[in-house]
């Protein structure tokens, strides 16, 4: 039985057969062997497999690179407790795993329903009085505030939802400064900001020092414990668009948190990704 999802793309990608679980069965003869060699026709046990080659094979070669070896019947299992954790999620509202990135937009009207206000609290300390999140991700926030000062250490927040006419201020503001070439790598355009999900946040001290403070090293240790992950990692910029931003974490849920490190070699952007394709295939 073939059980590894890296050698089953190279089997598609040779002979363009889907042969993830298929087992050959011993013959009678040479003969028959020969025959059925020369007829690579493969039973699926799953049919979710066959799902799963066309969408493993849509994606970038550096995704597929990430993709350790494991049993697709594992894959899938895990796949679908993440999925079924959009329950936790507002059936009201986007997905907490929608695509949103340099080609992948929101309309210039949307807005997260229910945003509820941050303030300085027991948990976490604010820098700006503007800050809100979704329910969810404002719940998650205080667990992960409440677990970091049981340690000793206490974060701050400084950016969180931002609408898509503040976003467009703050992108002209850079390109100003810096202009667009540089603007492009650490800032979003109008309607491909994470933060316009009202799920994504900045933690303070926003600059490339942060991972280096007590709170940036406890938040690298347990964010995902918390259901945060990082948005863009140091080395991807050709990934997701943006240089390494060691302070932006969004919220998916610890569900998604584990499905990522396992499976898409920490990388939030491959995850989300793959998730879009998997709900996008017929």
């Amino acid at each position: 039985m073939c059980k590894y999802l890296k050698k089953s793309l190279l089997i598609i990608s040779s002979i363009m057969i889907l042969n993830f679980t298929a087992c050959a069965k011993s013959k009678k003869s040479n003969e028959v062997q020969t025959e059925a060699a020369a007829q690579p026709v493969q039973t699926v046990a799953n049919p979710e497999i066959e799902k799963l080659n066309k969408v493993l094979l849509s994606m970038t070669d550096r995704c597929k690179a990430a993709i350790p070896n494991g049993d697709p019947e594992e894959f899938l299992a895990d796949l679908h407790k993440v999925l079924d954790s959009i329950a936790d999620f507002s059936s009201e509202d986007l997905s907490p795993f929608y695509l949103i990135d340099k080609t992948h937009t929101v309309s210039s009207t949307y807005e997260p329903k229910g945003l509820i206000h941050l303030e300085n609290c027991s948990a976490y300390k604010v820098n700006k009085n503007n800050l809100s999140l979704r329910p969810e991700a404002y719940k998650a926030l205080g667990e992960l505030g409440t677990a970091a000062k049981a340690d000793g250490v206490t974060l701050t927040i400084s950016s969180t939802y931002r609408s898509y006419d503040y976003q467009k201020n703050l992108f002209d503001y850079w390109v100003s400064v810096d202009g667009l070439e540089e603007a492009e790598r650490e800032s979003a355009r109008p309607g491909t900001s994470q933060h316009q999900l009202g799920m994504a946040l900045d933690f303070a001290p926003v600059d490339d020092a942060f991972d280096k403070t007590p709170g940036g090293k406890w938040v690298y240790e347990n964010a995902a414990k918390y259901g945060w992950s990082l948005s863009f990692p140091q080395g991807y910029e050709d990934v997701t668009g943006y240089r390494w931003e060691c302070w932006h974490f969004r919220y998916i849920g610890v569900t998604a948190c584990q499905f990522q490190k396992k499976w898409f070699g920490d990388v939030q952007q491959f995850m989300i990704e793959f998730l879009n394709a998997w709900e996008m295939s017929s």
